[in-house]
Formats: structure tokens, C-alpha cells, sequence
């Protein structure tokens, strides 16, 4: 498979714009290979400026505060994923003919002749955890492979790094797939589409084409979600290679060409001899944890892409059995009096939030923060008759409170007008003054979490401690 590498990066006049997770990694694979590189950050604060002098005692140099005007003579823009399209650095390049690739392009081209392909994993919700499943199943099976991309390990250093890999198991965002024009997956999978960074893609449509992209010239297999019509869609547009199949995954009993669930087992249709009669048995739904519903659909769609690679039955039920979710996603923290109180923090958009509520049957919701330009009244009124109380935070809070009382206005609604770290600890009092023995209170706050916390984690590790202060 050809990576279309540019093979002689020496003198190349290289823009890298955004330093941070991906920009600072990006700017220095680029000086090794000879380029002669420039940061533009928009920012100039203290992290900026640190980040800057690293770089440029190696001799990069940066461009702090202006991320807007496109340096002299470049011949190649790479962007850090959150860079929105509009950015008149971007329109400066189009205008001047010079390529923008995000730091997932760059990973592509630079991959050796003989590297190891890619399963793809895209989707608003679930893309982390169904990664990680997928790279514990491809380890069960006895495979060299990693969780990379934008789970937080930079593909860069998985496409150079020493170690040889069979295959990689890749999460990518939305953004990613944007600025990575010439990807071509091994096989992909689009767990579902719900609106989400809106703000960032202009509109729905521009944000399922770009999850789309990564069906773009896969193989094997285009994973799609049976109960979500729109990724189906994505898979008949796309343009793949010959005999590359369409393989569903579903909570229901599954046609051929199809994973699915039979009697607490999940099962295969689509990579069996003679799919019109036989299913092979992969795990049970015991094997999957946690086992609610959109967990159960994450371990098809990473069983699915496994069998595409190959890979036999039994590791994909060892595999599943080998994986532990992540902190603050739907973790139990403790009971108190009878109440459970759930972790969900990384519910950060009504999607996400949506699966965390039809998980349990009557709950005291803690929710908002940044609603990202989301709205809440398809969320709310789907939810509505599992809410037995709801504590809203955050500055956003007024939107949902507005769709409480379009559709739930006998959920009694106590609204915390606060966004200092504080306010948790009094969400977390005022829940469990609404909650009776036999509810669930829950964490999912179907927005980011910068309002108040520096991210998720922060929020929901500000849950559990309130949570273990009530318990004490």
C-alpha cells in the first residue's frame, strides 16, 4: 500500500499551527526530517511560551500570538485537529495553493512500506472504549498493536517509534478525519452520528461527511450501526476498494453480514462460511463490561473490526473479558442509603447522556456546563421518564432547564446558579436530598466541563469526592 510519502523533506518550508498535544510532536518529527519548520500559535500565555523556548532551542522557530497570517514561503501547512476550517490561515493556504494536513495525515505518510495497517474507529460517542476493546481483543489474539490516535497516544510516535506493530487500533475525531484527506483504512467503523461540534463543522451534514472520510478506501470491512441509519448512509457513499463489505452490528437478532445479540450471546453472521445459515458464537453479553446497552453495541462494532482482521472467536471473548473501561464513564462510585451514584462525566454531549440515562430506571440527573451549541429537547423528552429529580450546573444550565420544562414539568428541578468547582460538592447534597432508596444519581452532564473544571476528569473526580464526603 503506497503511503504517498513526500520522501525529501530537507529545506521543506513547513507551517505547524497550534503547539499543544499534537503541534509540539509534529514541529519536531518535521525538524528531524530536515524541514525548516515554523510555529504559529494563536496563544501567548505562560504553557505557550515554555512549549516555544523547548522548540526553539532546537533550533523551530515559533510564532506566538498570530495564528492567523501564513508565513513566507510555505510550502505545507500541519494543523493541530481543533483549528477550525474558517481560520484565515487556512484561506491564506487555499488561496496560495499550499496543502493543510492534520497531524494524522502527516502519521500516514510516514509510515514505512511494510507498517502495520489501520482499523479505524470514528463515531460521537463510544470511539474510546470501543478502541480499547478492539486493541484487547487484538492482543488476546496474540497481535502486536496499540490504542492510538486521538485517544491521547500521538500516532506519530506509534508510525516512528521503535516498536514494530501487526496493527494499530486507531481512534479518530471528527477534526482528525477532516485535515486527513489520503487515509485509507484497512477496515473503519462509525459507531453513530449525533450532533455534536457544530460549532466547528458549520453543520451537520459537513460533520457526518467528515466522520465518512473514514470509510474512504478501506479494504476489508465498513462497519456500520444497524439502529443508525446515517452511518449506513456514509458507507453506500463512500468510495472503497473491490470487495470491501458493508457488516452491520446490532442489539437485535442479526441478518447476514451482520454481529448481533442472541439470547445473552454475541454473535457473528458476517465472517462465517455460508452467512445465510450459520452464526458464530464470539462472547457473552456477561463478558462485556459494563453490559448496558451502547457498551454491548461498542464490543460488536470492535468484535466486528477484529473478525475483519481475522481474528479468531475466542480471543474476541477473551479480549472482552481482559478490558476494563476507563474512569468516569458510567463508573459506580458508591451506595449511599440505598442511592447509587453513578460517574458518567465523560458524557460531554446529549448523545452520550442519552445512553447513560436509558441505562437505569429512576434517576436524579446532574447535568450541564458548555452546551458547545447543542440543544436539549430531544434529550430531555426521550429521558423524561426516568427522572425522578434534576441539580443543574454550569453555564449553559438555562438550556436545559428550558427543556425540563417544555417536556418533564412535573420533574422537580433544582437549579444551582454557580460555576465555581464548589458547586459540586452542593449538586451532590441536593441530589441526594431528591433521591429515595432504589434511584440512581447520575453524573452525565451532556456538555464539556471547562466551564467549572479543566476537563472531564477534574469534574468527575469532584463527583466522587463529594460522593465519599456524603458516604462518610
Amino acid at each position: 500500500m503506497g503511503s504517498g510519502q513526500v520522501t525529501d523533506w530537507q529545506g521543506k518550508n513547513v507551517t505547524v499551527a497550534g503547539l499543544g498535544v499534537s503541534g509540539v510532536p509534529a514541529a519536531k518529527v518535521l525538524h528531524g526530517l530536515g524541514a525548516r519548520v515554523t510555529v504559529v500559535n494563536d496563544g501567548d500565555d505562560e504553557r505557550a511560551r515554555a512549549q516555544a523556548a523547548e522548540l526553539e532551542a532546537l533550533g523551530i522557530a515559533v510564532r506566538l500570538g498570530d495564528g492567523d497570517t501564513l508565513p513566507e514561503g510555505t510550502e505545507l501547512v500541519v494543523t493541530a485537529p481543533g483549528w477550525k476550517p474558517d481560520k484565515p490561515l487556512f484561506a491564506a493556504a487555499a488561496q496560495a495553493g499550499v496543502p493543510v494536513w492534520g497531524d494524522v495525515e502527516l502519521a500516514w505518510r510516514l509510515r514505512g512500506p511494510d507498517a502495520a495497517p489501520w482499523l479505524a474507529v470514528t463515531g460521537t460517542n463510544g470511539k474510546t472504549t470501543t478502541v480499547q476493546m478492539l486493541a484487547s481483543i487484538l492482543k488476546a489474539a496474540g497481535l502486536r498493536t496499540a490504542a492510538v490516535g486521538n485517544i491521547g497516544v500521538s500516532l506519530l510516535d506509534a508510525v516512528l517509534g521503535e516498536e514494530q506493530y501487526d496493527v494499530l487500533a486507531v481512534e479518530l475525531s471528527s477534526y482528525q478525519l477532516h485535515w486527513a484527506p489520503s487515509l485509507r483504512a484497512h477496515s473503519a467503523a462509525v459507531l453513530n452520528l449525533a450532533p455534536d461540534h457544530l460549532d466547528w463543522h458549520g453543520s451537520m451534514e459537513a460533520y457526518a461527511a467528515d466522520k465518512g472520510r473514514v470509510y474512504e478506501g478501506n479494504r476489508i470491512a465498513c462497519v456500520y450501526n444497524v439502529a443508525d441509519q446515517a452511518t449506513e448512509n456514509l458507507v453506500r457513499a463512500a468510495d472503497v476498494e473491490e470487495g470491501c463489505r458493508a457488516v452491520g452490528f446490532t442489539l437485535g437478532t442479526p441478518g447476514p453480514s451482520q454481529l448481533g445479540v442472541v439470547e445473552g450471546i454475541l454473535v457473528d453472521r458476517a465472517f462465517v462460511e455460508n452467512r445465510q445459515k450459520n452464526a458464530q458464537e464470539l462472547a457473552e453479553v456477561a463478558d462485556v463490561n459494563p453490559p448496558a446497552p451502547h457498551n454491548i453495541a461498542n464490543a460488536l462494532a470492535a468484535a466486528a473490526l477484529a473478525r475483519a482482521f481475522g481474528v479468531p472467536a475466542k480471543a474476541v471473548r477473551d479480549g472482552l473479558r481482559a478490558f476494563t473501561p476507563d474512569a468516569h464513564r458510567i463508573a459506580h462510585v458508591a451506595d449511599v442509603d440505598g442511592v447509587a451514584y453513578i460517574d458518567d462525566s465523560k458524557a460531554t454531549n446529549t448523545h452520550a447522556a442519552e445512553a447513560s440515562l436509558a441505562a437505569y430506571e429512576s434517576i436524579v440527573w446532574i447535568a450541564g456546563g458548555l452546551a458547545k451549541g447543542a440543544t436539549f429537547d430531544e434529550l430531555v423528552a426521550k429521558s423524561a421518564k426516568h427522572l425522578r429529580g434534576v441539580v443543574l450546573i454550569g453555564a449553559d444550565r438555562a438550556l436545559i432547564r428550558e427543556a425540563l420544562a417544555r417536556h418533564a414539568p412535573e420533574v422537580p428541578v433544582v437549579d444551582l446558579d454557580r460555576t465555581d468547582t464548589g458547586a459540586m460538592p452542593a449538586a451532590v447534597r441536593e441530589a441526594r436530598r431528591l433521591a429515595t432508596a432504589g434511584d440512581t444519581v447520575l453524573l452525565a452532564p451532556a456538555c464539556a466541563s471547562m466551564d467549572m473544571f479543566a476537563n472531564y476528569n477534574k469534574r468527575g473526580d469532584a463527583f466522587a469526592e463529594a460522593v465519599r464526603e456524603l458516604g462518610a
